[in-house]
């Protein structure tokens, strides 16, 4: 018992004395002193070699130690932190911080904010509407009964809850919709995201986006849509680019036409793109037919009017030069950096 007694004062003593310059030099104390195989640890094993009437006293010498060793590591560590080598280059805290990487739009939603400033600046308002339809607003309202054969043309998504919920295949439920608060003349441009059944190409995708327009008012005629368009393309792709219509089929519009331009990628020499054909079909327009106005409640022998509908990936793809649509939803960080300095 003196020996153990003795040893608990030479340590002590020690403790007092024990300096600690650096990081190092504490934690090897921390381990001499206060480690699983520590002094305190050992000492504290040869309770079991004390009688029984001296433990009490032994006890009370081994707290006394073990408080020591562990107070005098918090004051060497406190130490330690305060005098902290400082000889390096000094922190100026008021400094900025490391910059952080810019971000940028994706060129969907620049192609899509180019397109409706340019409308905006004719007089077009933004209408937005839900992309989980019903059948009437999608088909029905436009012209297109349940066995009208233009239904084919557009393979849907049906919802399996509902067998009259759909996924919109075209941004014209919006056009229904606005229709059908009454509220004439109607200038606007309805921009979004659509779905159709497609087979995942470099042309075409399962999803896609849309900006369709639409114009009603009295005495509207298919001069106005023409011009209207004409300033949208030379604003759009410049001065030089060529464009033509070509008559065609919509149900909800008569008459009704695609519009073409030269294509940008191949400037009409032809290329994959365009099918070596040197032309590229950018929208379908028309005016619009008297039973889609008779469907929303609009009297077609007072008003007229015009819509017209556009992907937003092809002329994304002819500003940027883009020759595959599935670079638009794969997300590869490379490809969208490309699109920073277009903010």
């Amino acid at each position: 018992m003196e020996e153990i007694l003795a040893q608990i004062a030479r340590h002590s003593e020690e403790m007092r004395t024990l300096e600690t310059p650096d990081a190092e030099s504490l934690e090897a104390f921390r381990i001499r002193f206060l480690g699983p195989k520590g002094l305190v640890k050992a000492l504290m094993g040869e309770m079991k070699n004390v009688s029984a009437d001296r433990r009490k006293e032994f006890g009370l010498a081994m707290n006394a130690f073990k408080t020591q060793a562990e107070q005098r590591y918090e004051t060497l560590r406190e130490a330690l932190s305060v005098g902290a080598d400082t000889s390096g280059p000094a922190i100026d805290n008021t400094l900025p911080g490391d910059p952080l990487p810019t971000g940028s739009r994706h060129p969907i939603t620049l192609m899509r904010n180019r397109i409706v400033s340019i409308f905006r600046r004719l007089g077009f308002a933004v209408a937005e509407g839900p992309e989980i339809e019903d059948d009437w607003h999608n088909f029905t309202a436009l012209n297109l009964d349940e066995d009208h054969p233009a239904r084919d043309m557009q393979d849907t998504f049906y919802l399996s809850k509902g067998p009259d919920r759909l996924l919109r295949t075209h941004t014209s439920n919006v056009q229904i919709r606005e229709m059908q608060k009454g509220s004439l003349p109607i200038r606007i441009v309805c921009p979004g995201r659509v779905y159709r059944n497609e087979t995942v190409s470099a042309r075409s995708h399962c999803f896609f986006h849309q900006v369709e327009g639409l114009y009603i008012d009295e005495g509207v005629s298919f001069a106005d849509l023409k011009q209207t368009l004409y300033f949208f393309v030379k604003e759009m792709f410049g001065e030089d680019v060529k464009i033509r219509f070509r008559p065609s089929f919509f149900p909800f519009t008569e008459p009704s036409a695609e519009m073409d331009i030269s294509c940008l990628l191949c400037h009409g020499d032809g290329c994959a793109v365009c099918k070596r054909t040197g032309w590229l079909e950018i929208l379908g327009c028309g005016m619009v037919h008297p039973n889609v106005l008779t469907n929303c409640g609009i009297d077609p022998d007072k008003y007229n009017g015009f819509a017209f509908g556009m992907g937003i990936e092809r002329p994304a793809m002819l500003k940027y030069g883009i020759t595959d649509i599935r670079l638009f939803s794969e997300n590869d960080v490379r490809f969208l950096q490309q699109f920073t300095a277009a903010l």
